[in-house]
């Protein structure tokens, strides 16, 4: 099945990511430890990630050309956070450092026998950006917009001038948050987590609950990623289910696997492989995502993808 898009020519980028950075610190334990307890930690190291920040940098990895927009703060996380993206060749200059606020952190502990996280994270409010000054000028560049519903507002306007110049518009959800019902008919891709669908609807079958999210709101794919299982998508009356890779020799993190999930699938996309080739390259990242610690880190090249692919 081909995507149901006609994607922009001559855009100076492909895909615009707006929404989340952040800078991690993983802390890898022999097992989640219970409430009230002490364990001794076997790795534990910083790394750049957030949702939106982390898909520009797997794109720009696969050859494609990316800009991110977001903010962060003017202390030590914002320089490592800004440079982890520049160093990847990820357009920043839409970005901002806010004088006075914290960049986003989080505290993620991984289960070291299976590679399963726990997040633990806060986002200054002096990051959020509000439907006045959310640079809606900026997508007009790109052939995709991908962003994160965290400043749903800012989000909605930024999807407004998506669909006015033609730019295909796709969200990474995972939460309900205020204002989803008034953004979402502005959506064509939806890929959200497993659990997103019966958090909204209250529809514990997934092929049903995809099926509401389409008829309700229009999203043209609309889909969710299954972890360690794979994903499922629903285009045109059918639904696409594939099935995940192994991860090569185990999992270390699973920090980042949906956001390099959405990786592969603008990928292909953007390459002109059909729907089911897309989704089967958006599991293979997301596999080769989770062999090291960080969201990051173990994002593919795009030789490394297509021979692991073969």
């Amino acid at each position: 099945m081909q995507f149901p898009f006609n994607l922009s020519a001559d855009r100076q980028f492909d895909v615009i990511g707006f929404g989340t950075n952040a800078v991690d610190y993983l802390i890898v334990v022999p097992e989640y430890p219970p409430f009230n307890s002490k364990i001794q930690f076997s790795d534990c190291v910083q790394a750049a990630g957030g949702e939106a920040a982390t898909t520009m940098v797997g794109l720009q990895r696969l050859g494609l050309k990316t800009a991110y927009v977001g903010r962060f703060g003017t202390d030590e996380e914002g320089v490592f956070g800004l440079r982890s993206l520049t160093e990847e060749g990820v357009d920043v200059r839409f970005t901002e450092q806010i004088a006075g606020a914290r960049t986003q952190i989080a505290f993620i502990v991984i289960d070291e026998q299976g590679g399963e996280r726990t997040v633990i994270w806060n986002r200054d409010k002096l990051l959020a950006y509000n439907e006045k000054d959310a640079p809606a000028h900026a997508v007009a560049l790109g052939k995709v917009l991908h962003f994160t519903p965290h400043d749903t507002a800012a989000c909605l306007q930024m999807a407004q001038a998506a669909k006015e110049n033609g730019t295909i518009v796709s969200i990474d959800i995972d939460n309900v948050f205020e204002g989803v019902n008034e953004l979402l008919p502005f959506v064509d891709i939806l890929i959200s987590s497993a659990e997103f669908p019966e958090k909204f609807f209250g529809i514990k079958d997934k092929k049903e609950s995809l099926h509401e999210i389409k008829l309700r709101f229009g999203c043209k794919i609309v889909g969710m990623t299954l972890g360690e299982a794979g994903s499922l998508l629903f285009c045109e009356n059918e639904f696409i289910e594939t099935k995940g890779f192994a991860v090569p020799d185990g999992c270390k993190d699973t920090t980042g696997a949906g956001d390099s999930f959405r990786v592969g699938l603008l990928y292909g996309l953007l390459k002109g492989e059909t729907l089911e080739t897309a989704a089967k390259m958006a599991n293979a990242v997301a596999a080769l995502k989770c062999r090291k610690l960080g969201a990051r880190t173990a994002l593919p090249k795009e030789r490394e993808l297509l021979n692991f692919l073969k």
